[in-house]
């Protein structure tokens, strides 16, 4: 006999009733300074540049590569070019930056300063 499943359990594959339709998490944020001493690109862990290996797709990985080497990071830079995987995040548009796994642009190429940037605000 197969239990009925509600619509959002249906769709994500959780049960209906119990302790809900999701294995949701709830993690407490650690707030961090305002003065921008505490915000680096050390708290980066992962990069990813999602496209189809196009000419723009190539300029926002040297972007993202200059970028790391101006805040003096070692983080390696995923490039991502199956379009399954590059679906998977919701992009519409590429190039696509995705930093510890959050989507930051899409269809623009960033350059090196404006990668700069997204990397210290990953802290705020």
């Amino acid at each position: 006999m197969s239990e009925k499943k509600s619509l959002f359990g249906g769709l994500f594959g959780g049960k209906k009733g119990g302790s809900g339709c999701c294995n949701m998490e709830i993690v407490e944020e650690q707030p961090g300074c305002s003065c921008g001493c505490c915000q680096s690109a050390g708290a980066v862990d992962s990069i990813k540049v999602l496209g189809p290996g196009c000419k723009n797709c190539h300029a926002l990985l040297e972007s993202v590569q200059a970028a790391l080497k101006e805040v003096g990071s070692a983080v390696e830079v995923k490039y991502v070019t199956d379009m399954a995987v590059v679906a998977s995040y919701g992009i519409m548009s590429t190039p696509g930056l995705v930093i510890n796994e959050k989507v930051v642009s899409t269809g623009k190429v960033l350059k090196a300063g404006d990668v700069v940037k997204l990397l210290q605000n990953m802290n705020r």
